[in-house]
């Protein structure tokens, strides 16, 4: 029983190396699917706009963060980013990340390195014919990661443009795929009304790509050496 499963581990291990990089973009581009709805009537000579934030994006951080990546995407557009009273248009931002999982489902053949009438052969072929696989399924994490940028009309209220992008890989921080979100969304703006399309950009040094591991030092363990003491005074 030992030498079957060290078998399976052997047959399984490389199913899960190449799952593990499918799902975390090694294939150097993020894929992303947008959804877009539009009453955009393009004849603004000036669209200036300013963000809207819900009460729970007040003093976000976080929030002015996803507003810079949004803003220079914008910036492609001729939009110009003005104190509210002065904008033509407001910007709503959403997001969120939805955690999952897949589970993928994998032929493994095992037996006895020494093929016979009362062992399993390592391979799919025996002296007596085809065996069947076992199968070993495997389940992994995914995230999937949602923007959504919505345009009003400052004075009306109306909606003229809402746009939403999802990615979904193997890696649960949103600000990572925040860049990736944000240009997929806005890419070739404005999309016509109901456009359902799926944007792939290709993974650079500046759009999220790079590694979150950093190296810690381990924390002191040993207490600092007591101060000497004072001689005695004669």
């Amino acid at each position: 029983m030992k030498a079957k499963w060290q078998q399976v581990r052997r047959a399984v291990a490389p199913v899960c190396a190449v799952s593990a990089l499918t799902l975390a973009g090694c294939t150097t581009y993020v894929t992303s699917q947008v959804t877009a709805f539009s009453e955009w009537s393009g004849s603004d000579a000036t669209r200036t706009y300013s963000f809207d934030r819900t009460p729970a994006q007040q003093n976000s951080l976080e929030q002015a963060t996803y507003e810079q990546l949004v803003a220079s995407e914008l910036d492609r557009y001729a939009f110009r980013r003005v104190p509210r009273t002065d904008a033509h248009y407001l910007v709503g931002l959403g997001y969120k990340t939805d955690a999952g999982a897949m589970t993928v489902t994998q032929p493994v053949y095992y037996g006895n390195p020494w093929p016979g009438p009362f062992w399993r052969p390592m391979g799919p072929f025996g002296p007596f014919g085809a065996f069947p696989p076992d199968y070993v399924s495997q389940t992994y994490p995914v995230y999937t990661h949602t923007l959504g940028v919505r345009i009003t009309e400052r004075s009306t209220g109306r909606e003229v443009y809402n746009v939403t992008a999802r990615t979904t890989n193997d890696e649960s921080s949103l600000v990572q795929a925040m860049p990736y979100l944000a240009r997929s969304a806005l890419a070739d703006f404005p999309l016509g009304n109901g456009v359902v399309r799926t944007v792939r950009i290709p993974v650079d040094s500046h759009g999220g790509g790079a590694s979150n591991e950093v190296p810690v030092a381990p924390a002191a363990t040993g207490r600092a050496p007591a101060a000497a003491s004072a001689p005695a005074a004669q």
